[in-house]
C-alpha cells in the first residue's frame, strides 16, 4: 500500500517536518507566501491529513474535493476560518491547539496596552527622526498601574491577562455569557460587570472572544459610544470583532484615546465581505499601535504548537482519537 500523504500549508520547523516525514509522504510549503486555493487543492485532493494555519480557509466545497482526508490539524486556537461542521459531517477529525497560545497572547495584550498608553510608537519615531536632543516635557501618556481594565470574555486568554494585571494593581472588570464561580473571581482578582457598565468605566477594554455571528462587529459605533471617553481599545482576538472604520471615526473625534491591534478584519477569510487590507485611516492615525499577528510568535511556543498538531495527525494515522479534537454539528 502507498504511504499516507500529509500536506502542510506553511513553513514549519525542520524537526516537525522530519517527525511527519518518517510516517508519510510529506508535502509542505517552505515559503512565506500563502498557496493559492487551486494549488492547495491540487496537493490536498489526495491527502490523508492537512496541517493548516491562520492564513488558510476551508469551506465545504474544498473539503468535499478531498475524499481521502481523515484529519485537519489546525496549528491555532480560533477556527472561524474553517468549516468544522463540514468536517464533522464527513467523519473528518478537526483539531486545534488551545492551551499553548493563551499566555503569549495575553502577554502581547499587555505589551500593546503599555505601548499605546506610553506613546512608544511616537517616541520611537521621534528618536529615529534625529530630532531628539535630550529630555523635553513631551509625549505625556497614561499609566496601566491601578487603571481600570475591562475584559470581555473570561476564557483562557482573559484569565491569563487578568493574572498578569495583578502586578499592575489594576481594577479588572469582566463580562461573559456566564458569570464565573466566586473562587475564579478571587483567584484572578476580577469582578463581574454588565457589558455597558464595563464600557463606561474602563480605561482599557480588551475583547477576548471568538469570531461568531454574535461577535461580528461587536465594537461598532453604538458600542464605542458607550465607552469612557479617551479609553484605549486593545484587540488581540479577531479583527472583525471590531468595525475598523468605526474605530477610525472614534479616534478622529477623541472618543477613543487609542487603538492597538494584533488582528485585523482583512484576515478573516471566511467573511466574503472582508476588506482587502488594513484600513488606511487606522494605519495613518498617530493614536494606533499595530503588530502583525504576533500573539503566538514566541519561538518555543510555535514549535510546541506545530508538534502538537503533528501529534494529532499521527494519532489519526494510527487509528486513534486525536488530542484537541472538536466537533460541530450542522
Amino acid at each position: 500500500m502507498s504511504r499516507p500523504r500529509i500536506v502542510v500549508t506553511q513553513r514549519i520547523h525542520s524537526s516537525v517536518a522530519e517527525m511527519l516525514a518518517a510516517h508519510a509522504e510529506l508535502i509542505w510549503n517552505d515559503s512565506l507566501e500563502v498557496w493559492p486555493r487551486d494549488l492547495f487543492l491540487d496537493f490536498a485532493r489526495h491527502a490523508d491529513a492537512l496541517m493548516v494555519f491562520m492564513p488558510d480557509s476551508l469551506d465545504e466545497e474544498f473539503i468535499a474535493a478531498c475524499p481521502r482526508l481523515k484529519i485537519v490539524a489546525a496549528a491555532l486556537k480560533g477556527y472561524d476560518n474553517f468549516d468544522v461542521a463540514a468536517c464533522t459531517k464527513r467523519g473528518i477529525w478537526f483539531t486545534i491547539v488551545p492551551g499553548l497560545l493563551s499566555e503569549p497572547t495575553a502577554e502581547l495584550a499587555v505589551s500593546l496596552m503599555l505601548g499605546l498608553a506610553r506613546n512608544v510608537r511616537a517616541g520611537d519615531e521621534h528618536v529615529r527622526s534625529g530630532a531628539f536632543a535630550g529630555w523635553r516635557p513631551i509625549l505625556y501618556g497614561q499609566t496601566l498601574r491601578r487603571a481600570t481594565v475591562g475584559i470581555v470574555g473570561l476564557g483562557e486568554v482573559g484569565r491569563a491577562l487578568a493574572r498578569m494585571l495583578i502586578g499592575f494593581e489594576c481594577r479588572v472588570l469582566y463580562c461573559d455569557r456566564q458569570r464565573a464561580d466566586q473562587s475564579i473571581e478571587q483567584e484572578f482578582h476580577v469582578s463581574w460587570s454588565p457589558f455597558d457598565d464595563l464600557l463606561a468605566v474602563s480605561d482599557f477594554v480588551a475583547p477576548l472572544l471568538p469570531l461568531t455571528p454574535g461577535t461580528l462587529h461587536l465594537f461598532e459605533r453604538r458600542t464605542i459610544a458607550k465607552m469612557k471617553r479617551g479609553a484605549f481599545l486593545i484587540n488581540v482576538a479577531r479583527g472583525s470583532i471590531v468595525n475598523e472604520e468605526a474605530v477610525a471615526d472614534a479616534l478622529e473625534t477623541g472618543r477613543l484615546g487609542g487603538y492597538a491591534a494584533d488582528t485585523f478584519e482583512m484576515e478573516d477569510w471566511a467573511r466574503a465581505d472582508r476588506p482587502s487590507g488594513v484600513s488606511a485611516r487606522l494605519r495613518e492615525d498617530p493614536q494606533t499601535l499595530f503588530t502583525p499577528h504576533l500573539g503566538s510568535a514566541v519561538a518555543p511556543i510555535r514549535l510546541a504548537i506545530e508538534r502538537a498538531a503533528a501529534h494529532s495527525i499521527l494519532q489519526v494515522l494510527r487509528g486513534e482519537r486525536p488530542t484537541g479534537a472538536i466537533e460541530v454539528l450542522a
